[in-house]
């Protein structure tokens, strides 16, 4: 009884989101950026784990494999990025459940688990999917200048990863259109149409995702779409009593202890958090936006959305700014 009790307390302390199995072994695990969560891997029947080689890894876009954790008995080790991180839950003899703690952009993906005793090996598969948002970018250079690794590069300065299909079909789905492709991070090039028109696929084609195929990733150039979850942080508009140019804003930001916000926490305040503002900001990037949720005359009278005013002349006092405060 007591045995029960502390597996109750110990996973009620995780944040855990587990959608059904489809198939008796493949699971799909829902999770915020900063979460901690457990990736089930039970076997039934099995007699023990004990002894037996427990190994996770993690499936890549390319199909490779990243080593998690690797387990023998009292002997275990975990690897790379996930040192620190990951550790079995073992709450009884046949668990090889793995926790992961601190959820981070990067950590999106499949999972496998292989439970080898030399007789009946067996594997599972896990999912671990964020709940985000995915924006398209451009830089300051303008429409198709990025190459995959500059969009790779282009992403995490805005605290954020290419987005992967799953993530941009989600994306479509939930009404997403924009008539530039953009790169994925399986390396394909593609957009997403809910309003066919001409200049967009043609006007008699049917809403989806536009698919350009495999493009050569250090020649072809595109622009890209980018995900990112949940702030780990304060967004806001910071007031001032007059307008600001670029250096100003970022000083602005630096005086009340923060930073200049990054154009993936305006996303994340905008999607996540229904923030709205009708002042358009000063960002990281040298972009100005601002963010409306609650579409009205004069602030993006049709739909929510993050709303791009353009790259300015950063010498020119037009525009607030919008500043981030980290919590970590």
């Amino acid at each position: 009884m007591l045995a029960l009790l502390f597996l109750v307390l110990l996973t009620t302390s995780l944040n855990l989101h587990i959608e059904a199995q489809d198939s008796g072994s493949r699971t799909k695990v829902y999770a915020n950026r900063g979460d901690n969560i457990t990736l089930p891997c039970h076997l039934e029947g099995q007699s023990s784990l004990f002894g037996n080689r427990i190994k996770w890894t993690k499936i890549e876009d390319d199909s490779s494999e990243t080593d998690v954790l690797i387990s023998m008995g009292f002997h275990k080790k975990t690897y790379g990025n996930f040192q620190s991180r990951v550790y079995l839950l073992e709450a009884d003899d046949n668990d090889a459940t793995l926790v992961l703690t601190d959820i981070d952009l990067k950590d999106y993906g499949t999972y496998k688990c292989e439970v080898i005793n030399g007789l009946n090996d067996k594997i599972i598969e896990v999912d671990l999917e964020l709940q985000g948002v995915v924006f398209p970018y451009s830089p300051l250079r303008g429409r198709y200048n990025l190459n995959f690794h500059d969009a790779e590069a282009a992403c995490l300065e805005q605290d954020a990863v290419v987005a992967s299909f799953e993530q941009l079909f989600e994306a479509w789905r939930g009404g997403l259109d924009w008539c530039n492709a953009g790169w994925l991070n399986d390396g394909t090039v593609q957009y997403p149409i809910t309003n066919p028109r001409e200049p967009c696929g043609g006007a008699r084609t049917s809403a989806g995702l536009r698919n350009y195929g495999q493009q050569d990733k250090s020649n072809s150039r595109y622009d890209v779409f980018c995900f990112t979850s949940s702030l780990k942080g304060h967004f806001y508009y910071l007031i001032q009593p007059k307008k600001l140019s670029y250096n100003e804003a970022v000083q602005a930001c630096k005086n009340d202890g923060a930073e200049i916000a990054k154009v993936g926490h305006i996303y994340a305040a905008w999607k996540l958090l229904g923030y709205d503002r009708c002042d358009a900001g000063w960002l990281a990037d040298g972009s100005v936006r601002y963010p409306i949720a609650r579409p009205r005359m004069n602030c993006s009278p049709t739909e929510a959305a993050v709303r791009f005013v353009g790259f300015p002349d950063k010498k020119h006092k037009l525009y607030g700014v919008y500043c981030y405060k980290s919590q970590e």
